[in-house]
């Protein structure tokens, strides 16, 4: 038997059985779904979704918690998330001006499945290499410690 490589766009998920089938994404429905994945990856939007997830934050707290993120890309996927009604901004009349991100309600509604990734990546840390991982993350990200 030939190996053969299955893109992502090949496999859908049944929505009752939750199988996973091979073959073309058609419906409406599984097209949403992978739109829906595509807002959320990337580099730095989880992470931001992760951070958020409990309180809200200011940006330069963000950008703290965040190690490696620019202030360039923090705007910008914040701005997407916003966009997209995941975050929302609110800005206060003060001076200097605050300003503050949260999660909408759709972007808590992640929960359960930031719970599931959570036990997932704890049960395969070692399989993942994991360790390695965050080994390469602190070595691109000088002065950060964890």
């Amino acid at each position: 038997m030939k190996n053969q490589t299955i893109g992502v766009s090949d496999i859908d998920i049944h929505p009752v059985v939750g199988k996973i089938e091979q073959g073309p994404c058609t419906s409406e429905t599984h097209r949403r779904f992978q739109a829906a994945l595509r807002l959320l990856t990337g580099r730095w939007k989880m992470e931001i979704i992760w951070e958020l997830r409990q309180n809200k934050r200011r940006f330069g707290e963000l950008r703290r918690a965040i190690p490696g993120i620019t202030q360039h890309m923090l705007t910008m996927q914040l701005r997407d998330l916003e966009a997209h009604g995941l975050v929302r901004r609110t800005i206060y009349a003060e001076v200097p001006p605050r300003v503050e991100y949260e999660l909408t309600p759709a972007a808590c509604a992640l929960r359960p499945v930031f719970g599931a990734l959570y036990d997932w990546c704890t049960a395969h840390a070692d399989a993942l290499n994991l360790d390695m991982a965050i080994a390469e993350a602190d070595s691109a990200s000088p002065g950060v410690s964890t």
